[in-house]
């Protein structure tokens, strides 16, 4: 059993971070408030911690008896940077007996024995739910009162716990510090580098009992499991849909605040998660080897080409089955469905106007902006929408590709060309 008395009892109220005196507590608030009460009489750089003056001092004094020869860090003793070596070695030393698993300090592997000996002295009051140390049960009590002390400077995000918002701030910084070293494939997180690390393993120890598809991770395994069950435990607060993963329906709230942080280097142009950035970057990167044999049209993959060669080919085959409308594509279906279910999910914060698709919100909210961020690159006109740069760049070029199928005129538009196609069938109708 854990002994009681050695418990600690003084609490952060910010972050739930405990201390077993009241003097560490007093020194600890500063770091959340951004108060520097510890300021250097030699630089007049200040501190909001006392131990961070005291290494900080370090840099100053002429003899420095302790400093990391990676990277030039200064510690107060042998013993500190002993442990502080072991971030650049990889060095874990300290291993459990039970299972091998080893850890670079002795507090992690006491901390690893409790799931050993499997007890969780620390209960919450308000769901029941038990934990083996006080510092998780702490950080587990900040869910209830939706505290979140840690806010990113650069927009505003919040989170429960310190090493969330550090690994958040890798989607402003780019910095990806987890390497495979069988590949060198570098991530953001070590979940990430985890997941990676299978398809070079092969090992899939979690399996389907319904279907015996197996799985490199359980968790994996768990969201699996609600294909069958049809569970979609991850409800979105604003339009009530929901989703079979908690990733699924983080990327579907961009849809509703219209966030995208992920912004492609070359172009600017802003994507709400990194698979839709990284396959955007085709578009630069990769050379247009795919070309269409009706019009000559190049294309950087081949799916690409097989849409484009859907407008040659006029095929349809993706039928609507309440007006029975076809489209070339499954997209296109689905996106034409919420004309007949009338669902508008997409809200203007400004004047509250509904939208059935976000593009359409994007476009917009530019009416109350005054954006127009399209350019003509003969004239530098600018526009609120690509449709209508296209529009006007063929005032320069003189293109008019909508040709009549019956007399053979040309228009630049394709509305033109419909409402010319009327002089035709009234023509018919009168005849």
């Amino acid at each position: 059993m854990l002994a009681h008395t050695s418990e600690k009892q003084h609490v952060c109220n910010t972050c739930g971070e405990s201390f077993s005196c009241s003097n560490q507590l007093k020194k600890h608030v500063p770091f959340h408030s951004g108060e520097k009460l510890y300021p250097c009489d030699l630089c007049n750089q200040s501190f909001a911690l006392e131990s961070q003056i005291k290494v900080h001092m370090l840099t100053h004094t002429k003899e420095k008896l302790h400093v990391c020869v990676v990277c030039n860090a200064s510690c107060k003793s042998l013993s500190a940077l002993k442990s502080h070596m072991r971030v650049h070695t990889g060095e874990k030393p300290y291993i459990c007996d039970i299972c091998s698993k080893s850890f670079a300090g002795r507090p992690a592997l006491k901390s690893h024995m409790l799931i050993h000996t499997g007890e969780k002295p620390h209960e919450c009051d308000v769901c029941g739910m038990s934990f083996a140390t006080s510092l998780v049960f702490n950080r587990h009590m900040l869910v209830h009162t939706e505290k979140k002390p840690y806010m990113c400077n650069i927009c505003n995000a919040q989170f429960v716990m310190k090493k969330y918002l550090k690994s958040h701030m890798r989607i402003h910084t780019g910095e990806k510090p987890y390497v495979c070293d069988i590949c060198r494939k570098s991530f953001s997180c070590s979940t990430g580098l985890r997941s990676h690390k299978l398809f070079h393993t092969g090992n899939k120890s979690h399996t389907c009992n319904i279907c015996n598809k197996s799985f490199g991770l359980p968790g994996q395994l768990k969201n699996h499991i609600r294909v069958h069950t049809g569970e979609r435990p991850h409800v979105c607060d604003i339009c009530s849909r929901a989703f079979l993963t908690r990733y699924k329906l983080k990327i579907h709230m961009f849809v509703h605040g219209g966030e995208k942080p992920y912004v492609c280097e070359m172009c600017s142009k802003s994507f709400p998660n990194e698979h839709r950035l990284k396959s955007h970057m085709f578009v630069h990167g990769r050379e247009k080897t795919y070309r269409c044999a009706v019009c000559s049209k190049l294309y950087a993959n081949k799916h690409s080409l097989n849409i484009h060669m859907i407008s040659h080919t006029g095929e349809k085959s993706y039928k609507c089955e309440v007006c029975s409308k076809s489209f070339g594509q499954k997209g296109t279906l689905k996106t034409h469905m919420l004309i007949h279910t009338g669902e508008k999910a997409h809200e203007c914060n400004i004047c509250n106007k509904r939208f059935t698709l976000n593009a359409h919100l994007v476009r917009h909210r530019r009416v109350h902006t005054g954006e127009k961020p399209y350019v003509c690159l003969v004239c530098s006109k600018p526009f609120a929408d690509k449709p209508h740069l296209k529009e006007h760049i063929m005032s320069h070029t003189g293109e008019k590709p909508h040709v009549c199928d019956i007399c053979n005129k040309s228009f630049k538009l394709k509305t033109a060309l419909k409402r010319h196609t009327l002089v035709h069938t009234d023509k018919e109708s009168s005849a």
